[in-house]
């Protein structure tokens, strides 16, 4: 696989971490830039770290995993989607989903880099250096993650709740993108 290719790959790989860290940013708009490289470099290390996972694992693992790895990122991300939605209609100081704690990252983390496992799958048959590849898919998704913070962060600004709603929306259109693609496919 060559440099251009695998940079494509990782940018293909880096759409919903960037969707998830939007969506984080109209939640938070408070969030500082450590917390939002927080939040950026555990969606990262995931979407670098999945395809390793999936090297290692092989082909044989993959008709295990592929037949559900869409129903868990479909539901994860719906929940997280629900979740978000209706914490926009309750008061600022009782909202609970917080995207700053690590269990929420953690949850967006595996839900984003699901499909990252299947595609570390197919690295077994490629001869290609795998720390490059990870490495690679890490620093675009870092990338990716901190703009998606930053513009949720500056359209809250001025769309408030409205866009939370969206964000909780787009969480879950996320979700169901990936339910379909695997039942059409």
């Amino acid at each position: 696989m060559g440099f251009f290719t695998l940079v494509l790959l990782a940018i293909g790989l880096s759409f919903d971490s960037f969707a998830v860290s939007v969506s984080s940013g109209l939640l938070k708009r408070e969030i500082q830039f450590l917390q939002a490289a927080r939040i950026a470099i555990i969606l990262a290390v995931f979407q670098g770290g999945m395809p390793i996972i999936g090297w290692f694992l092989g082909s044989r693992v993959k008709t295990i995993i592929e037949p559900w790895d869409h129903w868990v990122a479909f539901f994860l991300l719906t929940a997280l989607g629900t979740k978000m939605v209706y914490e926009a209609f309750k008061p600022e100081d009782e909202r609970e989903f917080n995207p700053l704690l690590f269990k929420t990252m953690l949850s967006m983390a595996i839900a984003t880099s699901i499909d990252a496992l299947i595609v570390g799958v197919s690295f077994a048959l490629y001869d290609l250096n795998l720390i490059i590849t990870v490495i690679v898919i890490g620093s675009v998704t870092f990338i990716a993650s901190m703009l998606g913070i930053l513009f949720g962060k500056k359209a809250v600004g001025f769309l408030g709740k409205k866009m939370e709603i969206l964000g909780g929306l787009i969480l879950f259109l996320i979700g169901l993108k990936v339910l379909l693609e695997h039942i059409v496919a």
